[in-house]
């Protein structure tokens, strides 16, 4: 059977960076970062890098990552959720553009993520729903039923290592931070962007003894809704688990 998904995707794609982009047309940027809820409560992190690391070896990180779906009951600390936010949306600074420079690579520091957290064994935070407040280096709780872990596992497919991880990250993506530069083909940079920031997350967890299990493989609509994001102008680009080993 002819691949016509891949081919439209690529037709779509092709030349879409020659159309007028609404940057040029004097549509007003998006903005950096989804305002936290007025309900939310903001709970600020340490410094992402103030962790004390024994002894990193670059090679032997990356010889060692592997997906890893079995995690102890051990939690992570406060510090160990900020080093590993920082690593993976970490902005370092703000231009006057204004654009984020963060610790991973974006198309044009388009920077399109936002991420959502399933925190089920972080020292010092309750199990729930949050979001990281990149600018701020804070997380925001959100509202969410109690048994949330149990709605997310189910839209991941039932894969146990999300009921069992100590956090699971979604990475929802704001397509017009994107497309408002790079019209259509912004489609493009957004799921490479994603694999930046995932594999950045897995040398990160080998330097603190955790191990991650990146996930495609989700109900869309299930998890949306989950995350309260509507799946068109905010949806779910990428997933993974991560716990102790």
């Amino acid at each position: 059977m002819e691949n016509r998904i891949g081919k439209d995707f690529i037709e779509m794609t092709k030349y879409a960076h020659l159309e007028p982009s609404p940057q040029s047309q004097g549509v007003p940027q998006p903005q950096l970062q989804i305002p936290a809820p007025a309900d939310a409560k903001l709970i600020p992190l340490p410094d992402g890098k103030d962790l004390q690391l024994d002894n990193v070896n670059l090679i032997k990180l990356v010889e060692s990552r592997e997906t890893r779906r079995n995690y102890s009951e051990t939690p992570l600390s406060m510090q160990e959720l900020s080093f590993l936010l920082w690593g993976t949306q970490g902005v370092k600074s703000v231009t006057e553009k204004p654009a984020t420079r963060r610790t991973v690579p974006s198309a044009g520091s388009r920077h399109a993520f936002e991420t959502y957290l399933l925190i089920n064994r972080v020292a010092g935070l309750e199990p729930g729903l949050y979001r990281y407040m990149a600018l701020e280096h804070q997380l925001a709780k959100l509202q969410a039923p109690a048994d949330i872990n149990s709605i997310l596992t189910i839209a991941c497919k039932n894969q146990a290592h999300v009921r069992n991880s100590a956090v699971t990250f979604f990475w929802v993506a704001v397509p017009m931070r994107m497309v408002w530069r790079y019209c259509q083909r912004g489609y493009r940079y957004m799921f490479l962007d994603a694999g930046h920031v995932c594999q950045n997350l897995y040398l990160l967890a080998e330097a603190i003894n955790c191990g991650v299990c990146a996930i495609a493989a989700y109900d869309d609509d299930l998890v949306n809704a989950a995350l309260g994001v509507d799946g068109e102008e905010q949806f779910t680009i990428y997933i993974a688990t991560l716990g102790k080993r």
